[in-house]
């Protein structure tokens, strides 16, 4: 499996530099991944060939920038297996996907005395929104807790979750613990008691196989950027019924239907939703990463994935000084892997990392309330995707003995 898919190494040239003198080892892939070469082509391709706004023109290159921008949605509506393209609807990011639905649905749905139920794991754009929606609507806002292991506490799931709860928004996989979360199983419980499911799939869309209908979520945002696409082109999909619920989030040109002096109408699904000029380029670069991503098989993927984490795992564990925050399960966990070391301060393993050539991140990670609930400040990250190795697993641990090798003698 190793040899199999870092074969694709090759169509990701950014891997091939050297960092501080030392060979890169970029594990930042959870706040982005890189582009592969076929992605980056067939974004260059459309600015040469069929640069032209969408929907709007009649003219030949107006048709075909149309026609690979729509056929994109049908890719991603393939990719999450959505039951309609209308369920689709694209957005800059995975953060202005859940703003649109708090903003709109939420406001929609959410009435004094209701409850939203999120968890200690969430990312600051699965908090922030529902604290804004809960203080406009004098809602209670209630957390899920974790296990000992970092996992979401079921019992404590469906204590929180009940019959005054309208808003059940859950990380489909957490980007500091590594831990995928049982949607299925929330959404059911959320159903049952005549909530909405909603689930942040930032960490999850690319690194395993996501089929919404199964899932049985009301809404699902996702980002292209961590999923090899370029920054600045997101995903919400909503069920059909649902969307056409909601009012628009943003007005102007593309979303409307007429246009009076006193008032307007919205055209359809999905492009009620899409004001503006959208990122066709964007959308373009997201179909061909799901391409590529579908000929290498999320299933590979996935179990790519958790060989390396199986790997890694029991060598950061064996550090000294070394804590792990999240499952040391493999089979419970993602390629993210938030730790610290004793006595150092996140940023400066990171500094030191570095310098070894090993990118990673340091900081709160957009999840302040779960460093308050860890009662740490900030932790250092490091997280994989398929193009990363085994032999770059061995630098990581490696690079972080000499990083508390040099702080200990220069304490020392």
């Amino acid at each position: 499996m190793d040899k199999g898919l870092n074969e694709s190494r090759k169509d990701f040239p950014i891997l091939d530099q050297q960092v501080n003198g030392e060979p890169l080892v970029y594990l930042d892939n959870a706040a982005t991944t890189q582009k592969p070469n076929q992605v980056l082509t067939a974004i260059l391709n459309y600015y040469q060939a069929d640069n032209a706004n969408v929907h709007r023109g009649v003219h030949t290159l107006a048709e075909r920038a149309t026609d690979r921008y729509e056929a994109a949605r049908d890719k991603v509506a393939a990719f999450i297996n959505a039951a309609s393209r209308k369920s689709i609807v694209y957005t800059r990011s995975t953060t202005e996907a859940l703003n649109w639905v708090a903003a709109s649905f939420g406001n929609l749905v959410v009435n004094e005395g209701d409850e939203i139920v999120i968890s200690q794991l969430e990312h600051h754009s699965n908090i922030v929104p529902w604290q804004q929606v809960a203080q406009k609507r004098h809602a209670t806002l209630k957390y899920i807790d974790l296990t000992k292991d970092g996992e979401l506490d079921m019992a404590s799931a469906k204590r929180q979750i009940t019959d005054k709860t309208k808003i059940v928004s859950i990380a489909h996989a957490a980007n500091v613990m590594g831990v995928v979360n049982p949607i299925k199983e929330l959404a059911a419980i959320a159903h049952q008691h005549g909530a909405y499911m909603i689930a942040d799939g930032a960490q999850a869309v690319p690194h395993m196989k996501v089929d919404v209908q199964d899932l049985d979520v009301d809404f699902y945002a996702f980002s292209g950027h961590k999923m090899l696409a370029p920054t600045g082109i997101g995903v919400l999909y909503g069920k059909q019924d649902l969307l056409e619920m909601m009012p628009p989030a943003q007005f102007g040109g593309e979303m409307i239907d007429f246009v009076h002096h006193q008032d307007a109408s919205w055209t359809q699904l999905p492009w009620k939703f899409e004001a503006g000029t959208p990122n066709i380029s964007g959308a373009i670069g997201l179909a061909s990463a799901i391409d590529y991503l579908n000929q290498l098989g999320m299933a590979n993927v996935q179990a790519y994935e958790r060989e390396i984490v199986a790997y890694t795992l029991p060598k950061l564990l064996s550090i000294d000084g070394l804590t792990l925050y999240g499952p040391s399960d493999p089979n419970k966990h993602t390629g993210v892997m938030a730790f610290n070391l004793a006595g150092l301060h996140p940023h400066d393993v990171a500094t030191g990392l570095d310098m070894e050539g090993v990118a990673v991140r340091a900081g709160h990670h957009c999840a302040q309330p779960l460093m308050d609930y860890l009662n740490v400040t900030a932790t250092a990250r490091a997280s994989f995707y398929f193009y990363n190795t085994f032999a770059e697993a061995d630098k990581l641990v490696e690079a972080i003995t000499a990083v508390k090798e040099f702080f200990a003698d220069g304490i020392s």
